[in-house]
């Protein structure tokens, strides 16, 4: 699984003029699903995504989580974050996870950490979506559960 992580003062996301999901403090967070991805990279992602520390602390610290700080996550599926733009000039989605097991996997996602007290609000998944957001620094980071950047 891929994920764009965005540290928040608010974000939301519609779907036909429709707000889907909305949230104050907290994470904006892209989540694409691989065609090799299982359940064991669905709990890597929701557990970094809940105990990531990147928040300030008292002190200017990056030092708390989205957990400790109370704050919501706002995850958004994005198929394109497997995207290979290398050859050509439109991108290849070879990688992207079949439709069916992605939304499996997603879902998966929501429910690790909603079972971890953390408020979750979601875009729709296969829809168009317009999301709207206020980064916080900016704060923005790539996770992959099966490789290192």
């Amino acid at each position: 699984m891929r994920v764009v992580i965005q540290r928040v003062l608010e974000a939301r996301v519609e779907v036909e003029g429709h707000i889907t999901g909305q949230i104050g403090n907290g994470l904006l967070v892209y989540l694409g699903v691989g065609h090799d991805d299982t359940q064991t990279d669905a709990k890597f992602i929701a557990d970094k995504l809940v105990g990531l520390r990147i928040f300030a602390d008292p002190d200017g610290k990056m030092n708390l989580s989205v957990a400790d700080m109370g704050g919501s996550i706002l995850l958004v599926s994005q198929f394109t974050l497997y995207g290979d733009c290398r050859k050509g000039r439109r991108p290849g989605f070879d990688a992207a996870g079949d439709p069916g097991r992605a939304d499996a996997l997603y879902r998966q996602v929501v429910s690790l950490i909603e079972a971890q007290s953390i408020k979750v609000q979601t875009g729709q998944f296969g829809a168009h979506m317009h999301v709207t957001s206020t980064n916080d620094g900016p704060v923005t980071f790539i996770l992959d559960s099966q490789r290192t950047f």
